[in-house]
């Protein structure tokens, strides 16, 4: 069992609970980590042993894509979206953030982290 993880990935999008947000959109990165077995990659330098990189990223990129009113949900529909598309990812973390969100003070950016 080993870990992949793509980190990093920022993302313009129109997330919000408040109707202004949805409107003007905003920045937010994504963070995920994935449970797999990879030891047939790790021994014969294929890539059907392990899960496309590319192929991740496109599954954020579509699920980040549809407007959502929660950070919550957007981690969680991460999650059922790569599950379904990997089979043999055992475990699934990502982490969503919201770069300044709307709160009366400084805030650099709030984080929504799930694993399932």
């Amino acid at each position: 069992m080993g870990k992949v993880s793509l980190e990093g990935m920022e993302f313009y999008a129109r997330h919000g609970y408040y109707e202004e947000e949805r409107k003007i959109g905003n920045k937010y990165s994504v963070d995920v980590t994935l449970d797999v077995d990879f030891s047939e990659a790790a021994m014969a330098d294929k890539l059907e042993g392990t899960v496309n990189y590319e192929r991740v990223y496109e599954v954020i990129a579509e699920v980040m894509n549809i407007d959502a009113q929660l950070l919550e949900h957007l981690a969680g529909k991460i999650i059922r979206q790569l599950k379904e598309e990997f089979p043999q990812v055992n475990l699934v973390e990502v982490k969503v953030s919201k770069y300044n969100p709307p709160i009366k003070g400084l805030c650099h950016r709030a984080t929504v982290t799930l694993e399932g």
